[in-house]
């Protein structure tokens, strides 16, 4: 009997397969998992973002949900007019339930906040870059968000990395020799790593010498770096092929040994196949 367990276990061999088949060499398996891949996380961080950001934030702040005190302003009228036109595209004119604008506005909010209109004519400014003839509003939008971006960046590295690290390689001599030795080293290794990259003066003599130190401290902090990430990639890999072993049982029809032969078998076909085509055009 087939159950969604079977074939959920089947697709995760099919598309792990598909990409291990890189390995050797690239080929129609991997593209569709890596273009299948892109698509589902593209869609997927898409969906997220509207119904946890826009929906809520944007058109709640916007559109908040209406008590129900008594007469309505004409204004508010009005303006909640809009957010029905709104609901009526979004339904596709009438023809489906409405869930992204629900009756009588979005709950989480108490009052109106019309500075969001701000983010909303941006953000239609973004989809704007599908239209050639109105794609120039999309660079007002992209260089708020740059700008934006850039600032708040800008504030979070210097309090997390360019204050941090100078605190740190502050020297505490009323503190444990072990505390004491490490700080030093920090110290050092900071001061030396930014010797290394002071470009006005020529690295020679006692300059030279201590950019020699800072390279040291950089190799080593590179090695331990790219240590730990094959390490944690070479735990996903380990985690990754108990999986296809356990897949690999009568309980889920051998689905990794069949699919590792169909791959194995089509990927000779097409090799064949492709290097009879090259042959042809060399010719």
């Amino acid at each position: 009997m087939i159950t969604a367990e079977i074939m959920g276990a089947w697709l995760v061999v099919l598309l792990t397969l598909c990409i291990f088949s890189f390995l050797y060499k690239d080929n129609p398996f991997y593209k569709a998992a890596e273009h299948l891949y892109v698509g589902v996380s593209a869609g997927y961080v898409a969906v997220i973002s509207f119904w946890q950001q826009i929906q809520p934030n944007l058109f709640g702040r916007l559109w908040p949900k209406l008590e129900d005190t008594g007469e309505v302003s004409v204004l508010k009228s009005v303006w909640y007019s809009v957010y029905e036109i709104l609901n009526f595209i979004s339904t596709g004119f009438g023809t489906l339930e409405r869930s992204i604008f629900p009756e009588g506005g979005i709950k989480g909010y108490d009052e109106i906040r019309l500075m969001y209109l701000i983010p909303f004519i941006l953000g239609i400014f973004m989809l704007l870059r599908l239209v050639p003839k109105l794609g120039w509003l999309a660079r007002w939008a992209i260089a708020y968000i740059v700008g934006m971006a850039a600032g708040l960046r800008f504030y979070g590295f210097l309090n997390s990395d360019i204050l941090m690290q100078i605190q740190s390689v502050a020297i505490d001599f009323t503190a444990d020799w072990g505390s004491i030795i490490n700080a030093i080293i920090l110290f050092i290794g900071t001061m030396t790593g930014l010797i290394y990259f002071f470009y006005s003066t020529e690295h020679k003599g006692v300059v030279g010498r201590l950019s020699r130190i800072g390279i040291y401290f950089l190799m080593i902090k590179f090695g331990a770096s790219f240590g730990f990430a094959v390490m944690g990639r070479i735990s996903l890999l380990i985690g990754r092929m108990n999986q296809l072993k356990d897949y690999s049982a009568a309980e889920y029809n051998y689905a990794t040994p069949i699919i590792l032969v169909f791959i194995i078998i089509s990927l000779a076909i097409w090799s064949f196949m492709d290097g009879g085509n090259k042959n042809e055009s060399t010719a």
